[in-house]
């Protein structure tokens, strides 16, 4: 059963139009932040997406969308702009090319002691004028919540590594709990083991940092102890990967928020302190929760129903204290 806590998340919400060779066009809603908040509602999560759309057939598409999936909408009003786009080009080998038209920029949050957690991620935590919102909600969020953050690094948006990879790490040290992909530690810091990366991302503040690698798995390490661990893919058959990553990171919160170990700010001391133990049963989730993605055609958020048995109860480990 889902703790009866209410969690924020803060990000984009877009919408992907997708050209293909035969000159057919689809549309997706996606956003890494709204599949995150989407995933964590299907999980049984009261769950707040704080999030800009315009006023136009886009945005209409992307409320009834989320809204659909269990998650309340707020901070809507994107001024002026239309809502946010991502148009993908694609060859006749599946290659594609992206044109994006971007508006973030958010208004405050406002009532925050409303949220038990809150979580961030990708363009909106690195986009200006919204990410100066984004930076400031996570501070003034950590007095009564715990906070979560995937860099999802986009580099041909996010713009010059030298200049983003200060401001991301100024979110992870805001954060208790990192999970990003292989590919975005080899962007940040090229020619860097994972075993360097994580202990250095534990050190600015995170007591767990999750790596997520593709058909190999995941890395994951806890600070308290420098314990590391891995845990192998779970995957039989893949339909395709699109909204996997946000997959992985909703069963991770989730897990984490039924062990007790994210969830106001006691749970901090809680993870802080937290062995490779009391956080494997969350791990386990995510890996289920991305394993039933992958299956499906596009960012599928699977219900708490769906996962075996051992991964949809509370998992192993502290408990709520």
């Amino acid at each position: 059963m889902a703790a009866a806590q209410q969690v924020l998340v803060v990000g984009e919400t877009l919408v992907d139009i997708v050209h293909t060779p035969d000159g057919l066009v689809e549309e997706h809603v996606g956003g890494s932040p709204a599949n995150v908040a989407m995933g964590l509602a299907r999980l049984s999560h009261d769950t707040v997406l704080a999030t800009s759309l315009g006023e136009d057939p886009h945005g209409t598409r992307c409320r009834g969308h989320v809204t659909d999936r269990g998650v309340r909408i707020e901070n809507l009003d994107a001024g002026d702009h239309p809502t946010s786009t991502a148009i993908a080009t694609l060859d006749d080998s599946g290659a594609a090319e992206y044109e994006f038209d971007l508006h973030w920029d958010l208004r405050p949050i406002h009532r925050l002691d409303r949220f038990a957690h809150v979580h961030t991620g990708s363009i909106a935590a690195t986009l200006t004028p919204g990410a100066a919102v984004v930076a400031q909600t996570l501070r003034d969020a950590r007095a009564h919540a715990t906070i979560s953050y995937d860099p999802n690094a986009r580099p041909t948006i996010m713009g010059d590594v030298d200049g983003v990879r200060p401001r991301i790490e100024e979110l992870i040290a805001l954060s208790d709990v990192v999970k990003a992909s292989e590919d975005d530690v080899e962007w940040l810091y090229a020619g860097r083991t994972l075993p360097d990366v994580m202990a250095a991302w534990g050190r600015l503040g995170p007591g767990l940092v999750v790596i997520t690698r593709g058909g190999d798995g995941v890395t994951y390490r806890v600070t308290a102890t420098g314990e590391t661990a891995e845990s192998p893919a779970r995957v039989d058959r893949v339909t395709d990967t699109v909204g996997a990553g946000d997959s992985f990171m909703a069963g991770l919160v989730s897990g984490l928020l039924d062990a007790g170990l994210l969830g106001e700010a006691a749970a901090r001391a809680r993870l802080a302190g937290a062995t490779l133990g009391d956080v494997t049963g969350a791990v386990d989730r995510a890996m289920s929760t991305s394993a039933i993605t992958v299956v499906h055609a596009g960012a599928y958020a699977p219900t708490r129903d769906e996962l075996p048995a051992d991964a949809a109860t509370t998992p192993q480990g502290r408990g709520p204290q």
